[in-house]
């Protein structure tokens, strides 16, 4: 089931640095002004819209969870990008370089996943898919908290890997819809 995993992380990723790559050529690297907690702030209304339309069941912007759901795994990513560039970083990068920032950081982000996976048994096959609004939405809380307090933790993983937990419980979400649509066809 792990290679299964492995395989489906991949196809999903696939799809999300596609759209990535293409808003970049859009509209550049604008999303450098942005400061993280904007960037959290912007997760948070993706979160927040998975969850009101699961419990709502009333859908009026038309855009489906897939489509959150890559979208919350995109704006991870920046996040992650803005905080591991230098702070003198120009705000308009390069394609080529990008695309290497951004596929280290999926890298990175994989091989937590592969790590947490094995250690938790591929638990999350088991997780209702209305849970993983709910997860974000506290590791979104998590880190506007950690915001607060000026970055420092004193226990707890840091911001980053809240963002990297974003993007794998994002991930699994759209593997889970991705199965659902399967079964149902």
């Amino acid at each position: 089931m792990v290679n299964k995993t492995n395989e489906q992380f991949d196809i999903i990723m696939q799809k999300c640095r596609s759209v990535f790559l293409s808003k970049a050529k859009d509209y550049g690297t604008s999303w450098r002004i942005f400061r993280l907690p904007s960037i959290t702030d912007q997760i948070f209304i993706k979160a927040k819209r998975i969850r009101t339309i699961d419990e709502t069941g009333v859908n009026k912007v038309g855009e489906d969870a897939e489509s959150e759901y890559m979208g919350i795994v995109n704006y991870c990513i920046m996040a992650l990008i803005q905080m591991n560039l230098r702070k003198d970083a120009p705000e308009d990068l390069d394609m080529d370089e990008l695309t290497c920032i951004y596929d280290n950081t999926v890298a990175e982000t994989k091989s937590l996943m592969q790590a947490k996976n094995h250690d938790y048994g591929e638990a999350w096959r088991d997780m209702r898919l209305t849970s993983f609004s709910d997860m974000l939405l506290v590791r979104l809380k998590r880190i506007k908290q950690i915001e607060s307090n000026k970055g420092q933790t004193s226990v707890s993983e840091g911001i980053d890997a809240n963002y990297q937990d974003m993007i794998n419980y994002a991930i699994f979400a759209l593997i889970k819809l991705h199965e659902a649509n399967e079964t149902s066809s």
